[in-house]
């Protein structure tokens, strides 16, 4: 996303809409699907950073836990959450999460955000 599109989403100065929504998914591998589950992780990354209601969305992995991923992502609106969802990137992650990791989403709405 370029930096003029991600000023339209976001607004003044660069200041997100209070509408944004962040998901944060916890991803804690099952026993021997590291690689496999890294790899559809990393697959996931340029399609969903494209699309046009993203505003980011980042892997990290926990500093103590080599086992425990994090995705953290952030959309302008419920509907870019819910072109992610019908998209066909996160369609093929569903298809295989259950087998390679167990999840927690978390779906959260602002409420002081800088």
């Amino acid at each position: 996303m370029t930096g003029g599109a991600l000023r339209r989403l976001a607004g003044p100065a660069g200041k997100r809409h209070m509408s944004n929504l962040k998901i944060i998914a916890i991803l804690t591998v099952r026993p021997g699907k590291t690689e496999a589950l890294r790899a559809l992780l990393e697959s996931m990354l340029a399609p969903s950073r494209a699309e046009p209601g993203n505003l980011h969305y980042d892997l990290w992995q926990d500093r103590t836990d080599s086992a425990r991923f994090v995705l953290d992502e952030l959309y302008a609106d419920e509907g870019a959450i819910a072109a992610h969802r019908a998209s066909p990137h996160f369609q093929n992650y569903l298809s295989q999460i259950e087998d390679l990791a167990e999840r927690t989403p978390l779906t959260l709405d602002p409420v002081a955000v800088a």
